[in-house]
């Protein structure tokens, strides 16, 4: 498990390098997610629990995309991901369990799953072959035979040819020919995806290529929301996204896996990332929740930005400010939010406003937004706050100010034993990276004292700062 620990200034990974994962992240997990083209059809997979609907989107695009265990209930968001398949690209929208009958929490599941239907372009309907029709099975099709998208009967967990006499009961749900697979081992998967897109509706994929996008247009930002468990990090993805693709309960791990959506604002397209709740190591105790803290922590350390989310009623727990020293070991400029502010009264609110500034000092000047996800109060400051933190993570300094602003700040406090940055660069942004060249090795203390006389003279705010020394013979 990945620690909570805050390295030196100049430790910190690049953007470069925190796409290449050098964080350990659990192998078994997968890569970073591939950005979704809008546009692409749409491939919804719906089923009741623990059918292997998620073990099927693994198989299709060919990694660990979806968190898997045996038992049901550990999909609940809608979670769309990038695939192809002979040349054809369309978006998998893999679903948690439909049920008919089940708690608050399942049935705030199972609408996600009807969003999708309706959202869909294509269908594949998972059936469990070794198991039969059950009752939500019959529910499920009810509700597809008025669909205007195709369907496809998957049969799933056919492992072999002395299973195959199984599928033919799925001929009862009245949707057409069941497909005999297995999402497991990969059996009949490819005849399967021949027929799907045979099904699907031209794409974006299908045309030729576009115009290469004109110098200066915005570039995608990734905006992590981050926290721990049941601080309403889903209600305020849902707020910014402006729709509900996370299902929101007041039992803590609602959220299992990190979902996105992208949104077109005045700042630039930003996809937000909705993350699992991040708990101590020691509290975890199933695979569950913890693929779920390594995706949160993956996510994390490939965001731009993130949203750490804080549940105001509680004040700034400890796990809040190690959950702050870990976004900020990521070297990821992080925006406070202050959540469920409605819910306070006046000299609650001073405490809290006191305790971020006592505890959480070392966030630096990182943005404080006191907001309500539930009521939209103060969610209007985030996208300011995310283009000038933004700004800053992108600003680029000529070299010549660079060295201006060094040489003053040497001037005013020389290195210790004749140590003296002799030429600087910045060499890179996202974040701002700095490359000293130096007589002698220099000490991190007055490496750190160069960073702030940076920070300060070119208003970079809390944005982390990358400084690499090299020592010229």
């Amino acid at each position: 498990m990945t620690d909570f620990t805050t390295p030196d200034a100049d430790a910190r990974p690049t953007r470069a390098e925190r796409m290449g994962l050098d964080d350990p992240v659990d192998p078994t997990v997968g890569t970073a997610e591939v950005p979704v083209r809008p546009g692409l059809p749409l491939v919804a997979i719906v089923g009741r629990p623990n059918v292997g609907k998620s073990t099927l989107v693994n198989r299709i695009i060919g990694r660990r995309a979806a968190i898997v265990e045996e038992h049901p209930g550990v999909t609940r968001d809608r979670k769309e991901v990038a695939a192809d398949w002979n040349g054809r690209e369309f978006i998998l929208v893999d679903t948690g369990g439909w049920m008919a009958h089940g708690s608050a929490l399942d049935d705030k599941v199972s609408a996600q799953s009807e969003q999708a239907i309706r959202d869909a372009d294509a269908i594949l309907l998972v059936v469990d072959a070794t198991v039969g029709l059950t009752d939500d099975d019959d529910r499920v099709a009810q509700i597809l035979r008025g669909a205007e998208a195709p369907v496809l009967v998957i049969a799933n967990k056919v492992d072999g040819p002395n299973r195959e006499h199984l599928i033919w009961e799925l001929l009862r749900l009245g949707l057409g020919d069941p497909h005999p697979i297995s999402a497991l081992h990969g059996r009949g998967t490819g005849d399967m995806l021949d027929e799907l897109v045979a099904v699907l509706p031209e794409g974006p994929a299908d045309d030729e290529p576009g115009p290469p996008p004109a110098e200066g247009d915005a570039r995608e930002v990734s905006v992590a929301i981050a926290g721990r468990p049941n601080v309403g990090k889903s209600t305020l993805f849902n707020r910014l996204t402006g729709e509900d693709r996370a299902v929101v309960h007041d039992m803590p791990g609602t959220t299992r896996d990190t979902i996105d959506t992208l949104v077109e604002t005045d700042a630039g397209p930003i996809r937000f990332v909705d993350t699992a709740g991040m708990r101590r190591k020691s509290k975890i105790d199933d695979g569950t929740e913890y693929y779920s803290l390594v995706r949160a922590l993956q996510a994390v350390d490939l965001a731009d930005v993130a949203l750490l989310v804080i549940d105001a009623t509680e004040g700034i727990t400890h796990q809040d400010q190690r959950l702050a020293e870990r976004i900020d070991a990521a070297g990821c400029p992080v925006i406070v939010c202050l959540n469920k502010w409605e819910l306070l009264d006046a000299e609650q609110r001073e405490k809290v406003t006191e305790d971020v500034g006592r505890k959480m000092a070392f966030v630096g000047e990182a943005p404080v937004l006191k907001i309500s996800a539930a009521t939209g109060q103060g969610t209007h400051k985030l996208l300011p706050a995310l283009a000038g933190t933004i700004s800053q993570y992108r600003r680029r300094v000529p070299t010549r100010k660079v060295n201006e602003v060094l040489a003053k700040a040497q001037a005013a406090q020389p290195g210790p034993h004749g140590a003296k940055v002799l030429y600087a660069t910045q060499g890179a942004t996202d974040p701002p990276t700095f490359t000293f060249f130096t007589n002698k090795d220099l000490p991190a203390s007055y490496v750190r004292y160069l960073e702030r006389s940076l920070r300060t003279a070119f208003d970079m705010g809390q944005t982390a700062i990358k400084i690499r020394v090299r020592r010229r013979s």
